[in-house]
């Protein structure tokens, strides 16, 4: 029986979803998938969603055993994740990041995606850092960036894969707030708490009218990066016949 990497909790209102498989909380369809049935969970329970991860890890992003396979598990796994952030940015309620840890490429995007980022004082870092593994920064993951940080730091993220330590990361836009490891929960069932004051069709309303264009633009762009991908995984296919 295969153990689950993601558990929901509910209470007074707010969902807390945990990704925890252990070791760096890398993302594989499976992980995904209990991501997507989590936040619907959520929904059908009219709930705030606090997402967070292990100790000292919030996720390291795309599973790269499944990534470099090639196959049609690495399509299946970069669409859901492609298509979280969408799900996300459009979740009707507010949704808090607590990130424990470090946070690399697709968990940026996932975490970036979130209404409220809390980040957590420490040694590590935050990097979308695809472009250092060899891969073109995809259309998804360049929008969640340039959402979030400020354009200077956009350039170095995409262009650079700079790896941010905390402070840097704040500064950039990566947290909108950063607290001390013990504080996280605590301060991310605060807002939630302070966030239940607004009045949530509207919360839901102003985010599907602010964010429209974004969330149009990463479900356009989601085919766009899986054929750049099949591509990719053709070309590699070939040099090794």
């Amino acid at each position: 029986m295969t153990q689950s990497s993601v558990s929901y909790s509910l209470d007074n209102g707010v969902a807390t979803i945990t990704i925890d498989d252990g070791k760096r909380n890398a993302l594989p369809p499976a992980v995904f998938e209990e991501l997507y049935a989590a936040f619907d969970r959520a929904e059908a329970d009219q709930a705030m969603v606090i997402i967070t991860g292990r100790e000292e890890v919030f996720s390291a992003g795309f599973d790269l055993k499944v990534l470099k396979s090639g196959g049609t598990q690495t399509l299946k796994m970069l669409r859901l994740g492609y298509l979280l952030t969408a799900r996300v940015l459009e979740y009707p309620y507010p949704v808090i990041a607590a990130c424990n840890g470090h946070v690399l490429a697709m968990g940026v995007f996932l975490m970036l995606s979130c209404d409220y980022v809390i980040g957590t004082q420490g040694d590590y870092k935050v990097s979308a850092n695809e472009v250092a593994l060899g891969l073109t920064m995809p259309r998804v993951g360049a929008a969640m960036l340039q959402h979030r940080l400020t354009p200077a730091a956009y350039q170095r993220a995409v262009n650079l894969s700079e790896y941010f330590d905390v402070d840097a990361a704040h500064r950039a836009g990566f947290f909108d707030a950063v607290v001390k490891s013990a504080e996280v929960m605590p301060r991310a069932l605060a807002l939630a708490e302070q966030f239940s004051q607004l009045d949530m069709p509207a919360h839901a309303a102003s985010k599907r009218r602010i964010r429209h264009d974004l969330i149009r633009h990463i479900r356009r762009s989601v085919k766009l990066d899986l054929a750049d991908a099949l591509m990719l995984g053709i070309r590699s296919a070939t040099r090794r016949t």
